[in-house]
């Protein structure tokens, strides 16, 4: 029996990704850099210092800036977001999220978030989610983001739970990558075109039951 799930945050328990558009294109318009939607495609489960990085080489700057107006820049579009998110509140959790929880936590479930976002901690305490996770793994505390396994890793080790006990819920294909290096069981949200015909796959969160988990872990 699998002893604990570590979810992603964008796309899987909310959605904060138009948030994040809105704030990259808003940096990006700053620096003569016009970003569309195809582009925000690839930063979806990505850092936002790798996001910075895909963004500054599709405009054309990537050797423009020192590291210290590198991180400036990452700390301007986090400024965007954070403005934009304060509105977030529990009507913004998807379906089914509140109710797995709860159902995680009464069979003794470690919960633990394992997200790109350095604003996990934040948004779950907006979402009234935060009393069910055990643990938030710190993105800035790992060497490598997603598709590396660092991120799983963690949060897999602040609970004290080993890899191969642990069922990892993502949208994004850098997440399922990170999952499957990490050892874990991946349970994908989304389309198996975009996350991969080999696992296990809901189309809506509110599929996302304490029952659907031990059955795809029992297979």
């Amino acid at each position: 029996m699998f002893q604990a799930v570590l979810f992603d945050l964008d796309g899987v328990i909310t959605e904060t990704s138009e948030y994040h558009y809105q704030a990259w294109k808003m940096l990006a318009s700053g620096l003569g850099i016009k970003l569309n939607r195809a582009v925000n495609e690839q930063l979806k489960g990505v850092s936002r210092e790798d996001s910075l990085k895909i963004i500054l080489r599709y405009g054309g700057r990537e050797n423009d800036f020192s590291e210290s107006e590198f991180q400036a820049l990452a700390a301007k579009k986090n400024n965007y977001y954070v403005e934009s998110i304060q509105n977030v509140s529990p009507k913004d959790l998807f379906p089914g999220i509140a109710a797995l929880l709860e159902e995680l936590q009464t069979h003794q479930i470690k919960i633990a978030l394992a997200s790109a976002s350095k604003n996990g901690s934040f948004l779950i305490e907006r979402l009234g989610i935060k009393d069910y996770f055990d643990a938030i793994a710190d993105p800035s505390q790992v060497e490598h983001g997603k598709p590396a396994p660092d991120i799983f890793l963690a949060a897999a080790s602040k609970i004290g739970v080993s890899p191969d006990k642990c069922i990892g819920v993502e949208d994004a294909a850098a997440g399922i990558a990170a999952i499957k290096a990490a050892g874990m069981l991946p349970v994908g949200v989304g389309s198996p075109n975009v996350l991969g015909e080999d696992i296990a796959i809901v189309t809506t969160t509110a599929a996302l039951t304490f029952n659907y988990l031990k059955k795809v872990w029992s297979e």
